[in-house]
């Protein structure tokens, strides 16, 4: 349990690093509104089309009597809107991040800064960045659904299936919410998903100690976006250590109130 400690550990020095480094808050920020807005707009648009696309989807109801079609389709809009609210909360960090590349990148290299030393650099273009970072996205979404499968199957158990199956979820989630975090520190280095796995995995309870906290706080839509500019500070201190560097001297003083360039 002391290794939980250390990676809320992480969290917290990053919230508190954002704080204060206020232009880098701010920078941090926009990509997470961005994506919000849309988000926001994708599922106020099937809120009001979930009615519609259950009714077509099921034309072999429209001679049932009432109840029995209200019940149907007024429970498939149900089902139509809630996946699409887990699909929202899923997948926000990743497009967030994918979105927000140059900003989080240019966040993390000033964290790096900020402990002196060398900032390292991906040295790849943009585009590429991009790739890489879009294609590890659905590895991981697709390891997620994985578990998803196993653990939904799993909740059928009596007792257990209500109470252990959720927590082992959230742990899965903040787990895998760590590597992507993780991952806009090092991908920079040039570490590769299978072996940022590997690392995680090395610390699995640190892992969780950083995701788990932020996967329960991203269940409010908004709090994501606030949090997000920390988050990627503490995960490229926690990405630091993994990658076993250590800060130079002097530290933070020395970047002092660095401010993002054309903010």
């Amino acid at each position: 349990m002391r290794d939980f400690g250390v990676g809320f550990g992480y969290l917290v020095q990053g919230q508190k690093w954002v704080g204060r480094h206020g232009r880098w808050f701010g920078f941090g920020l926009l990509p997470g509104l961005v994506t919000f807005v849309l988000y926001v707009g994708a599922l106020i648009g099937l809120f009001y089309g979930a009615d519609d696309l259950t009714a077509w989807a099921t034309p072999f109801a429209d001679d049932w009597s009432s109840p029995w079609q209200g019940v149907l389709r007024g429970t498939l809009t149900f089902l139509v809107f809630a996946l699409g609210l887990f699909l929202a909360v899923i997948t926000f960090t990743a497009v967030t991040l994918l979105v927000g590349q140059p900003f989080y990148e240019s966040l993390s290299e000033e964290v790096d800064r900020s402990r002196g030393g060398d900032v390292p650099e991906s040295g790849l273009p943009l585009w590429k960045d991009l790739w890489i970072s879009a294609r590890d996205s659905l590895r991981v979404l697709f390891r997620v659904a994985l578990y998803g499968v196993l653990l939904f199957a799993a909740g059928f158990i009596p007792v257990a299936g209500q109470t252990v199956v959720p927590a082992i979820g959230f742990c899965v989630s903040g787990f895998f919410l760590a590597e992507e975090l993780t991952a806009v520190a090092l991908q920079r280095r040039g570490v590769e998903l299978k072996e940022r796995l590997g690392l995680l995995r090395g610390r699995r309870m640190a892992a969780i100690g950083f995701g788990l906290p932020l996967t329960l706080a991203f269940l409010v839509p908004f709090v994501a976006v606030l949090l997000m500019p920390g988050a990627v500070a503490g995960a490229t201190l926690m990405a630091r250590e993994l990658n076993g560097e250590t800060d130079a001297e002097p530290t933070d003083a020395e970047a002092g109130a660095g401010a993002p360039s054309g903010a």
